[in-house]
């Protein structure tokens, strides 16, 4: 009887591979937009320059009136401690207030207080760019 050789398999088979890869495309597909939740705040339209919010702390006013901290909610009396304790990972970082353009002057106003007495040097409130306004072409008749 003769003994046993093996030999080396040169091909891959990649099928099992492909079909992996293109389940796992599918379940990332499916699953990124679910995971871009975001608060729903309708920001107030400028025209001067915007500057991006980057690293920092970010205080959100919904038009409802509710405060979050880093988009964390917090109630009314939970979002000062809740700042404060943000603040003592890092103090002196930069703050954004994000609020509502339905929320009222004075909320902001408070909020924009407190943040101050809590220790924030440097506060910036977010807005988005406004839109441009299409002027309408002149109608020109040639007679």
């Amino acid at each position: 009887m003769k003994p046993r050789t093996y030999h080396a398999l040169s091909e891959i088979n990649v099928t099992n591979l492909v079909d992996v890869v293109l389940v796992l495309l599918i379940i990332f597909m499916v699953t990124a937009p679910l995971l871009q939740s975001g608060i729903d705040v309708r920001l107030p339209e400028t025209t001067t320059a915007v500057e991006e919010p980057s690293e920092g702390i970010v205080v959100t006013i919904t038009k409802e009136g509710g405060v979050f901290v880093n988009d964390v909610y917090r109630t009314s009396e939970q979002w000062e401690d809740e700042l404060r304790r943000v603040i003592g990972k890092k103090p002196g970082q930069k703050a954004y207030l994000r609020a509502d353009a339905a929320v009222g002057y004075g909320q902001v106003i408070a909020i924009l207080g407190a943040m101050k007495r809590l220790g924030v040097d440097q506060v910036g409130l977010v807005t988005q760019p406004a839109k441009e306004e299409k002027k309408p072409e002149p109608k020109v008749k040639w007679g």
